[in-house]
């Protein structure tokens, strides 16, 4: 039986995939071989031993401790793309509620007092003040061309936007989902100089820390609008608030609101909707669930952001092993030579790695004593075994 322990709540849709029979899931259970969890942050937690998989139900894993896990061989698993429309949404409407003025406006005729005639009267003689731009013919940069950059590109070119793109890491996949009416920028500077708009879908890293500083607000046009709904940290707020003062950016849209920013009028600050909605939740936990029982029950590994992507089929009547050790020569060598000092023939193998750590799995043609497995657990460098 294996144990999921849930530190969010997690949709039904996905958790109704863990078979009554195989799973036990709760959000207070002992010695959990699974933790799944959303925005939960674990840094400061003791993750139990018994931990083998960390499924995390969205793209980003600031709330993971990443690299500790690596060393532990426990692979994190995040759901890219499961979110991705419901932030492509949110990215056009925010452009719609910047352009068009629309939350100030919103908050005028809401405080409104009198009469039918009255507000009427009201309305007529200050709605010039809220008027604004369309969105028709405008320019679009966006910063990031993953799951959901491409997606905010394609619906902003059907709304009659040029856009521009910049992501030197594209992937394949991406690049043919991509329109090809999408201009190419080969700087950051250059797409921030021709964009009346910019959209950042980055993750937050070193490089990415206070990508847009004053230094490069300068470069952009006057009046421009910033969307983020990315990461917190990725503008220098500081060098933002001046550029709002003095009119350089028109308004700043964002998903995470942030105390110098949160009061300025041309400041409109949601709480961490992006992936807020019933469709992304569901999906979310139906593929992290997925991802966890292919892990769990046949070693393979996929949309992991720590260990390499590994796929075997099972071979039947064969006995699976699951190893994770860290990248150095003659690790596969060292577990072949103890198989067949037990005199286990290997079926299928595959071993793949990622930067420090690897992962092999290997179907062996009879059972596997638990004194082998600790033996190959000995080996210098192993740092997670399992037996399927």
């Amino acid at each position: 039986m294996y144990k999921i322990q849930t530190l969010n709540a997690i949709s039904a849709v996905g958790l109704d995939q863990f078979p009554h029979d195989l799973y036990e899931v709760a959000s207070d259970i002992q010695g959990p071989d699974a933790l799944l969890v959303r925005s939960h942050k674990i840094h400061d937690q003791d993750v139990p031993q018994s931990v083998k998989v960390i499924g995390r139900a969205g793209a980003g894993v600031n709330n993971v401790p990443v690299a500790a896990m690596t060393q532990r061989g426990i692979p994190v698993f995040n759901t890219p793309g499961a979110n991705a429309n419901a932030v492509r949404e949110i990215v056009i409407a925010g452009m719609l509620l910047a352009s068009r003025n629309l939350c100030q406006a919103w908050d005028y005729v809401r405080h409104l007092k009198g009469s039918h005639q009255e507000i009427e009267h009201q309305v007529e003689k200050h709605k010039k003040q809220f008027a604004g731009s369309e969105l028709l013919g405008k320019s679009l940069g966006i910063i990031g061309l993953g799951n959901v950059g491409v997606k905010v590109a394609n619906a902003a070119l059907h709304l009659g936007m040029q856009v521009i793109g910049f992501d030197p890491t594209i992937t394949v996949n991406r690049a043919w989902e991509l329109s090809s009416a999408v201009k190419q920028a080969h700087t950051i500077d250059d797409l921030l100089m021709q964009s009346d708009f910019v959209s950042f879908h980055v993750p937050l890293t070193a490089e990415t820390q206070n990508m847009i500083n004053a230094s490069r607000i300068a470069l952009m046009k006057k009046g421009a609008i910033l969307l983020n709904f990315a990461r917190e940290g990725i503008l220098d707020n500081d060098a933002l608030l001046d550029a709002l003062n003095e009119q350089k950016v028109n308004a700043y849209v964002t998903d995470f609101p942030n105390s110098k920013l949160l009061s300025h009028p041309k400041v409109i600050s949601l709480p961490h909707l992006g992936a807020s909605t019933q469709e992304a939740e569901e999906n979310c936990a139906s593929l992290i669930v997925q991802q966890v029982r292919a892990f769990l029950e046949q070693g393979t590994i996929i949309h992991s952001v720590n260990f390499p992507s590994i796929d075997m089929p099972r071979n039947n009547g064969s006995t699976r092993l699951a190893i994770a050790n860290i990248n150095v020569p003659n690790m596969v060598a060292q577990i072949s030579s103890k198989l067949a000092t037990a005199a286990l023939n290997i079926v299928s193998l595959l071993n793949k790695s990622r930067e420090q750590i690897a992962y092999t799995l290997i179907d062996i043609n009879g059972p596997i004593s638990p004194a082998l497995l600790q033996s190959i657990a000995t080996i210098e460098g192993v740092v997670q075994v399992r037996q399927l």
